[in-house]
């Protein structure tokens, strides 16, 4: 049952709140005057004391008779945001599978770690041409379905075929070729094993990457735009708990409890994740609808080939919003750390683990090895756990501290005169830090990140190791959700600003039309700038986190190949040297991240529109709050 209201009749009209006095919300009239609040639409009653509310703003209650009810926009409850973002959480736990198990997996192969840094390309590879190629696309589709659920449904489905034949590669490659007589445990069939895993790694990762674009932008599409913080918060959560159900299974000798799955740990892993994934997906499409792409005016057609296609993402590039683009600036050398992090945490627990084993006993077999091996993994597995623990508890308690950034505090009267409906009210709101801004509390997670990849150097207990994977959940936790949640903001600012320039020109047109007496003059066609919607936005934004991920990938394999030492031979400490390179990285990103402003302001353009608004001091007022975000006043998600 899909969880949007129907729409209404195509006939219905409302006059606009800065015009008329009244903020038409679910229905009911919401006088001047009244309090903002988290429900508050974008644009602001003007209030009805003004010195200047005779001006003749009431009697124009029809300039914007054209502009409909729009059901998307209406405030939504949290159950919507549960299954609007609960489909994020099942590619997670799918990507939680490739992160703790996938390089373990791939050692078990035969690869060496300077190989597998090099297969783990794929991941950033993928992310810098598939999110935007697939945003472009999803942007410009004009199923009936929706712009966003058949790349869900296309890229969920290639990622549980994919997921499924790298778990029973060897069976498969190996029974093929036993067809024409060869043996599984011939060099070339083991050739042949690593050269489709490989292969499967990369249909894995560019799968995983359309399915992340499709759901990021179906989340931003479906969400209200005062709800957008909230959207994040809430996915960054439902991540979280894909991770810890990932890490869980992980560390459970899973082939004891569920043999008929598979007869090894990543076979049943990767059955887990491909359920999880059909299901959630099949939840999202099902119960939340999105605009039928068919009713909107229908987007130039673009020149196909590969060099238009990278012609359109520089020119996107070129006009991304300015702090859209400084995000995408400390996305890119956050992610520069972030990327060794997240795929050698758990083997570099893992070789703490093995290393008083193989000093003890140098002369151990191969398959002894691997059962070592096997067990590290899931020590491994096991801090990876804490670690998701850490991310999610830092997502569901640390909102309550965090200041907004982007409420629009135009009147003093406004939060002064706002009315505690309960006493838990008062308490939530007393919570709030207000020097702890999102962007600040972003900042200093870099600088625990750093320390943490510091630190890897001299800890070498699996007690203290696991500790700090866990701390390091606080900074996963903030890059999960700060960075989507700003660029969120700044596009519910771009959209309130579109608003106020038509309300603007409308008004100015009226105001001349009753001064000519000639009412019936059609109105002024606004010129506006050609702006990328969110498919391409965040499509370029995964391009900031994918493209230092193959730097880091390249040095990553450098390392390797000079500290790393054979399987089985202790003293291999070249996880910690790359760790720590990652972390000099982080440090340039906090310093980026400490030039982001908290507050946006209004761009000079609209300052100039302000001064010639013509209205007087309400018109202006109206203007200035539909250019400012109005914005929950916490992210805890719990005020709907």
């Amino acid at each position: 049952m899909a969880t949007n209201e129907p729409d209404k009749p195509k006939g219905q009209q409302i006059t606009s709140p800065a015009l008329s006095g009244d903020t038409q919300l679910d229905g009911i009239a919401e006088p001047m005057g009244k309090p903002l609040h988290e429900e508050s639409p974008l644009l602001s009653p003007a209030s009805d004391d003004d010195d200047d509310s005779s001006n003749g703003l009431l009697e124009r209650e029809s300039i914007l008779q054209d502009d409909f009810v729009d059901n998307y926009q209406e405030t939504k409850g949290l159950f919507y945001m549960v299954l609007l973002t609960i489909s994020i959480g099942g590619l997670q736990l799918a990507w939680a599978v490739e992160l703790s198990a996938g390089t373990p997996y791939l050692l078990a192969l035969g690869l060496s770690k300077s190989l597998v840094a090099v297969v783990w390309i794929a991941g950033p590879l993928s992310g810098a041409l598939v999110q935007p190629y697939v945003g472009m696309l999803s942007d410009r589709c004009r199923s009936s379905w929706g712009k966003r659920t058949p790349f869900m449904i296309g890229g969920g489905l290639a990622t549980i075929g994919s997921l499924l034949a790298l778990a029973w590669v060897r069976e498969l490659v190996g029974g093929f070729l036993g067809l024409f007589g060869a043996s599984r445990e011939s060099e070339g069939v083991k050739i042949a094993i690593i050269v489709f895993a490989v292969g499967f790694v990369y249909i894995l990762d560019f799968s995983i990457n359309t399915v992340q674009a499709g759901i990021r932008a179906f989340i931003l599409d479906c969400c209200p735009s005062h709800q957008q913080e909230t959207a994040n918060s809430m996915a960054s959560r439902i991540v979280g708990i894909g991770n810890i159900i990932g890490y869980v299974a992980g560390y459970v000798d899973l082939p004891n409890y569920l043999p008929f799955l598979g007869n090894t740990q990543f076979k049943i892993l990767t059955v887990i994740a491909s359920t999880s994934l059909a299901s959630t997906l099949l939840i999202s499409i099902s119960t939340v609808r999105e605009r039928d792409p068919r009713l909107e005016p229908a987007r130039p057609k673009g020149k196909g080939g590969l060099i238009a296609f990278f012609t359109t993402v520089f020119k996107s590039i070129k006009r991304l919003p300015p702090l859209t683009r400084q995000v995408c600036e400390v996305q890119f050398f956050a992610w520069i750390g972030f990327f060794p992090q997240l795929f050698y945490s758990s083997s570099y627990v893992g070789d703490i683990y093995v290393q008083p084993y193989l000093l003890a006993n140098p002369n151990m077999t191969a398959d002894e090895i691997d059962a070592l091996y096997e067990k590290a993994t899931r020590v491994g597995t096991f801090a990876l756990l804490v670690y998701g623990i850490t991310s999610l508890a830092t997502n569901v308690i640390l909102p309550f501290f965090i200041a907004p950034s982007y409420d629009a505090a135009l009147d003093s009267s406004a939060s002064s005169t706002r009315s505690y409906t309960t006493r838990f009210s008062r308490f939530l709101d007393s919570l709030v830090i207000p020097w702890l801004t999102l962007r600040r509390a972003w900042m200093i997670s870099h600088l625990i990140f750093a320390s943490c990849m510091f630190s890897t150097l001299i800890v070498r207990s699996i007690t203290a190791a696991t500790i700090l994977i866990g701390v390091v959940g606080v900074s996963w936790a903030l890059t999960l959700w700060a960075p989507f949640a700003i660029i969120s903001a700044e596009v519910s600012k771009r959209d309130a600003l579109r608003r106020s320039r038509k309300i603007a020109s409308a008004h100015r047109h009226a105001v001349a039309s009753s001064d000519a007496d000639a009412e019936s003059a059609p109105p002024p066609h606004v010129e506006e700038e050609e702006e990328d919607q969110a498919g391409v936005i965040l499509g370029i934004h995964n391009m900031a986190i994918a493209s230092p991920q193959i730097l880091a990938t390249i040095a990553s394999s450098i390392i390797f190949k000079f500290l790393q030492k054979p399987r089985g031979v202790p003293g291999d400490r070249s996880i910690s040297v790359v760790l720590a390179a990652g972390g000099l990285s982080t440090l340039v990103a906090a310093w980026l991240t400490s030039r982001i402003k908290d507050e946006i302001e209004l761009p000079e353009e609209l300052r100039h529109e302000e001064g010639e608004s013509g209205g007087g001091p309400q018109a202006r007022r109206a203007l200035r709050r539909s250019i400012s975000l109005n914005r929950s006043r916490s992210y805890t998600g719990l005020n709907y």
